[in-house]
């Protein structure tokens, strides 16, 4: 789902690492249908909510079906992660996500379809995959659930932070950091397109301390295997001196730079591999590219920038104030910071996820039975061009019969590859599902067993009945048209309403 707000940018808020549950609720005014999203992020160091409202259009350029002009309506006061020995403290987070419906105003009926990411650290925690399927079992059927999809973070916080921007500079590569309590998701993108993301251990969070001073709480598993690498000796209850901190965040600072750099080098071997969890190719063929930071210590960095100046020593209890001030001293990373400000900031995430992780699909979808929605956690099994021949359509199947219930296979024009290509011709769809529907013939699937195609083109219908043998086949079948290229390993469809349906991706690669 693509939001546009009509002057191209959105209020600047401030905040830490924060992530969405998209869902909507329309009304028809004026034949215009209206979607409320509410948004809820767990991550490292703090957890929030936001609710926005939107409407449903369809886009007078590309012709696809979008949501525009947000207008955010809540936004909750950060409170820290709830943990408890160790873990997420599940009944804390379910008492928050009460408090937040409550004071939002926002009824569980209102609520339609969406997405939840459980970042950083707070993603490591042994209850995190249980903890998202209680918020998804919570909010409602239809929600992603996934704790731990860095990549998909990475690309969320880019479009929520710098999407605007790098669009307004068009020929400019931008590359943000998102830097949080336990992660730094890099993101290269140009004229407002993800080209590059990556994943480092690299925050602020790994090591923790009494809130004012620098006396050792907790420190990570990344933490501890950092001071070994420095030779540094440090107990929990011990203070933690100015040249054990000086020695982090001098590493700290050269894998960020060195993510800024394209230096792939420098994360190849040794304890900077250690921090590694996703590979970030940010090389710019020689172009430097404009920095731009989110996430809780983008926040810091950009308070600092604008004279308000930060909180002191150490007020959220880890080296996030001392990691800002590092970075705004350095020449590489802090070359752009007065000049380009980016939207969000330390809310980049969540907006990503409102405004840009989940598409709307035109009204042309087939869907013989709207019964068989929602469909939730489909592995995307298959990626197939219009004139896929029968062998590849065969091995297709052979994949999706592996799952429990079905699975989705992208269906790939030329306008899915190019935005400004062709699309495909009323004989390509013919022959393609025919082909499709010779396949099934021969090699029926079962009634357990769902099909989902996910088309770019506005023949969801053609395609569906062509392939269907106009219904004669006995095959659960969905075709969803108006649906942008996405590489990812799974999709979640919501329900029909208004003739949409609500499409997200997740597991991106």
């Amino acid at each position: 789902m693509r939001l546009h707000s009509e002057n191209g940018s959105l209020p600047i808020e401030s905040g830490a690492e924060q992530c969405m549950t998209c869902r909507f609720t329309t009304s028809q005014t004026n034949d215009v249908r209206q979607v409320k999203l509410i948004g809820l992020d767990f991550g490292s160091t703090t957890s929030s909510a936001i609710v926005a409202r939107a409407h449903v259009g369809r886009n007078c350029i590309t012709g696809r079906m979008e949501l525009e002009r947000p207008e955010i309506l809540y936004r909750s006061t950060p409170v820290f992660t709830p943990f408890s020995d160790g873990v997420i403290d599940e009944q804390r987070v379910e008492e928050y996500i009460e408090q937040w419906l409550a004071e939002s105003g926002t009824n569980l009926e209102d609520l339609f379809a969406g997405g939840t990411i459980i970042t950083g650290l707070a993603a490591l925690r042994s209850n995190a995959q249980p903890l998202a399927r209680l918020i998804s079992e919570r909010i409602g059927e239809s929600v992603i659930a996934t704790a731990d999809d860095p990549s998909l973070e990475s690309w969320l916080a880019f479009m929520g932070s710098c999407s605007v921007l790098s669009r307004l500079h068009s020929d400019t590569p931008f590359v943000n950091l998102d830097i949080g309590g336990g992660t730094t998701n890099p993101a290269l993108g140009l004229n407002g397109n993800v080209q590059s993301t990556g994943c480092y251990y690299v925050g602020a969070r790994h090591f923790r301390f009494v809130p004012g001073s620098y006396q050792l709480l907790e420190v990570s598993d990344f933490g501890s295997q950092l001071l070994d690498h420095l030779g540094a000796t440090l107990c929990v209850g011990e203070v933690m001196s100015q040249q054990v901190r000086d020695q982090i965040l001098d590493f700290y600072i050269e894998a960020l730079e060195a993510m800024v750099k394209g230096t792939t080098d420098f994360f190849a071997e040794g304890i900077a591999q250690v921090h590694e969890q996703v590979p970030f190719e940010g090389a710019c063929n020689g172009v430097t590219p404009v920095v731009t930071f989110s996430g809780g210590v983008g926040e810091l960095i950009y308070l600092q920038v604008a004279g308000e100046g930060l909180p002191t020593t150490t007020y959220f209890g880890d080296l996030g104030i001392d990691l800002a001030r590092r970075i705004i001293a350095s020449p590489l990373l802090a070359a752009n910071l007065a000049q380009f400000v980016p939207e969000n900031r330390g809310r980049a995430t969540v907006y990503g996820l409102a405004l840009h992780s989940t598409d709307v699909s035109g009204t042309t979808l087939y869907l013989p039975d709207t019964q068989v929605l929602p469909l939730r956690d489909l592995p995307i099994v298959a990626r197939l061009s219009m004139d896929a021949g029968p062998d590849e359509w065969l091995h297709a199947l052979d994949l999706l019969r592996k799952g429990s219930n079905g699975g989705c296979i992208q269906v790939l024009s030329q306008r899915s590859l190019d935005p400004n290509g062709q699309p495909a011709t009323l004989a390509q769809i013919k022959a393609a599902g025919q082909c499709l529907a010779a396949v099934l013939q021969a090699h029926p699937l079962s009634g357990e067993h769902t099909m989902v195609l996910v088309i770019s083109d506005n023949a969801g219908k053609t395609l569906g009945n062509y392939a269907s043998n106009w219904g004669q086949l006995p095959v659960k079948l969905v075709v969803i048209d108006e649906i942008p290229d996405r590489h990812a390993h799974f999709v979640n469809i919501g329900r029909c309403l208004n003739n949409i349906v609500p499409v997200s991706f997740y597991g991106m690669n």
